[in-house]
């Protein structure tokens, strides 16, 4: 019934941009249809951190043995996909507020949850405002720290994650833009991508802080070269009430109003000369779960009395790079380094975080592709490499040892 559905309403769909496009030929305003078909063959040397049945790899898994010492986790993975198969609608719209309207509704076969896999799932759904100095972008669209001019060019679908940040929110963003200068203030909520807590991976943390998630970005942007940087502050509200422990208070209910509070920094670049791009950035910050990057936050305290706690962010320090050369035949190789740090203070309880058990990642991937028209073939192999330890008492990860995954990956595409 639920697969039925989701076809119906995708006839429906596929029915309104058929008549948008009529309409538009007689008004110049409404939508056109535009994505492409992506088919991945991946193998995998052994199991891995993943989602959407290891169609986005994060790292691979630690070592588990079994009774006779035998790596339970080194066993090869092969599989075939077209969950990235897109489906995009471009709108445009009659002037108003005295600027040019236009808008994007996008979505993909990649299903929201492992359960939902070939599911149809929004990706970007927004209306933008633009005057001459200036924009105004209303819905779901990439991340501020996604930079859309600077990102790894990798055919896995990972796009160069978790060394990367990566996530698409519900938003409200102001661009001022003063010639190749653009400044960006955005407010956002969480919805697809979120953070991690004592009810597992929800928006609720955020939502009950009742304060979005403020970034501010600056970038210099020309043909052939861009520069910026940005930052963020988050807060959440992990509970909102807690049970005490012990006293004379023991099992009853109080209300708790402490937060997590973090803020991560970024600095990126791109180069262009003839066919040659060099790519580069780097992230610092703490609580970036929700970006699908290591690190998270921990409890550092604990009133018994109360049962409320107090927490501290565990921080992460990332950086990538990236180099392509060529045009219909084009090469590529990206390299990524991302460490734990972890946190300032003692942790005392439990621990929402992702990797916690992993001191730093490489990756390095080298790729090529051929596009001839609107078809396009491509190859990548992808080394990943995690040293997995223990944490100690502030979540730093000492005596850590490599566990690597070799992927090889193979894709066709074909652009509409």
């Amino acid at each position: 019934m639920k697969y039925s559905i989701t076809t119906f309403l995708f006839l429906v769909l596929l029915f309104s941009i058929s008549i948008a496009q009529r309409k538009s030929e007689e008004k110049n305003f409404g939508i056109d249809f535009s994505g492409f078909v992506k088919t991945d063959l991946m193998f995998d040397s052994r199991q891995t951190v993943s989602a959407r049945e290891g169609h986005l790899l994060l790292f691979p898994t630690p070592e588990v043995l079994d009774a006779k010492g035998e790596d339970i986790n080194a066993k090869a993975n092969l599989n075939m996909l077209s969950i990235q198969t897109r489906l995009k609608g471009s709108i445009t719209a009659p002037d108003a507020f005295g600027a040019k309207i236009n808008g994007v509704i996008e979505g993909a076969f990649f299903g929201h949850s492992n359960g939902d896999v070939n599911g149809f799932r929004l990706r970007h759904a927004f209306v933008k405002l633009t005057w001459d100095k200036c924009n105004l972008l209303i819905g779901q669209y990439w991340n501020p720290m996604f930079i859309t001019e600077v990102f790894p060019g990798t055919i896995s679908f990972n796009t160069g994650v978790p060394f990367q940040p990566f996530s698409r929110n519900p938003q409200i963003k102001f661009t001022r833009v003063l010639n190749d200068v653009h400044v960006g203030l955005t407010a956002f909520t969480q919805r697809d991508f979120t953070s991690t807590g004592p009810n597992g991976a929800s928006s609720i943390y955020l939502r009950n802080s009742a304060i979005p998630t403020v970034d501010l970005n600056i970038k210099y942007v020309n043909k052939n070269f861009v520069a910026g940087v940005g930052g963020n502050f988050k807060s959440l509200l992990p509970k909102t009430s807690t049970l005490a422990i012990a006293g004379v208070d023991s099992g009853k209910s109080f209300k708790s109003d402490e937060r997590i509070n973090s803020i991560a920094f970024m600095g990126f670049l791109k180069v262009v000369s003839d066919l040659f791009t060099f790519k580069a950035e780097g992230i610092y910050g703490g609580n970036m779960t929700d970006l699908l990057m290591l690190g998270g936050y921990a409890v550092k305290s604990l009133d018994v009395n109360t049962g409320i706690e107090e927490y501290t962010s565990i921080k992460t320090l990332s950086a990538w790079t990236e180099f392509i050369y060529g045009s219909k035949f084009q090469v590529g190789l990206f390299a990524g380094y991302t460490k734990n740090l972890g946190a300032d203070d003692n942790i005392a309880g439990s621990v929402y975080s992702r990797g916690s058990n992993i001191e730093s990642i490489i990756r390095v991937s080298p790729r090529a592709q051929y596009s001839a028209g609107k078809t396009r073939f491509a190859c990548e192999v992808e080394f990943t490499s995690a040293m997995y330890g223990v944490a100690d008492v502030k979540g730093k990860v000492e005596n850590s040892e490599a566990v690597s995954n070799l992927r090889l990956l193979v894709a066709a595409f074909l652009f509409f």
